[in-house]
């Protein structure tokens, strides 16, 4: 697990295909490559992956079939920026979201604009990221937590505050550009817990809610 709250930027050095998946080599500080251990999770540009080498300042990463297909990271060019998250340790502050580090799909930035220092990024995002979205609810974007400022029919926008533009590159995104986008994890389970409830029973009515004790 993982809270959106990116630890430092990376840099992507190489990446090998190996069938249909990929070893990607990340260029990354020594003092954090030097804390990894062979197995642990680390947030790639918001993607779960397991650290198979770690050395110096770079570690690689394997990434599948999958992971290429739903994320961005099969795009990525030698020198482009890469977010770094490791993984969340019990008793840290919370002071993202709860991300899981599986991406749902990505996005394409819209449009941008400046908002005083602040700049607002609007990004277009696919249905099945879209039923998840509320206004000032979370996404990770790009495995950066962040707060929606509003939704339309195409998807959403967020507003980078001069800090966060500063330590992570989404401020450098422009139009046309794909990001990966994570819908909130809790938003998720109370959609399947929903389609549950729409089962056999025959969904939710007054008369579920009168049996589970939500009316007197």
């Amino acid at each position: 697990m993982f809270t959106g709250l990116v630890e430092t930027s990376g840099t992507l050095r190489r990446s090998d295909r190996r069938g249909p998946g990929a070893r990607l080599a990340i260029g990354a500080p020594a003092a954090l490559v030097a804390e990894l251990v062979l197995g642990e999770s680390v947030a790639v540009d918001g993607a779960c992956l397991t650290v198979v080498h770690a050395a110096g300042d770079a570690f690689e990463v394997d990434a599948s079939a999958e992971t290429l297909a739903r994320t961005t990271l099969g795009e990525r060019r030698p020198g482009d920026p890469i977010h770094l998250e490791r993984a969340l340790r019990v008793g840290d502050r919370l002071g993202g979201h709860i991300v899981s580090g599986h991406v749902d799909a990505t996005g394409r930035i819209r449009a941008r604009r400046p908002l005083g220092d602040a700049l607002l990024v609007a990004i277009a995002a696919p249905p099945d990221v879209r039923k998840f979205l509320v206004p000032k609810g979370s996404i990770a974007v790009d495995g950066v937590s962040l707060t929606v400022n509003g939704v339309d029919d195409e998807g959403f926008d967020v507003v980078l505050i001069p800090h966060t533009q500063g330590v992570v590159h989404l401020g450098r995104k422009q139009p046309g550009d794909r990001v990966n986008l994570e819908a909130d994890l809790l938003g998720k389970y109370v959609e399947r817990l929903l389609q549950w409830r729409e089962g056999p029973s025959g969904g939710i009515d007054m008369d579920m809610l009168a049996r589970n004790g939500f009316l007197k």
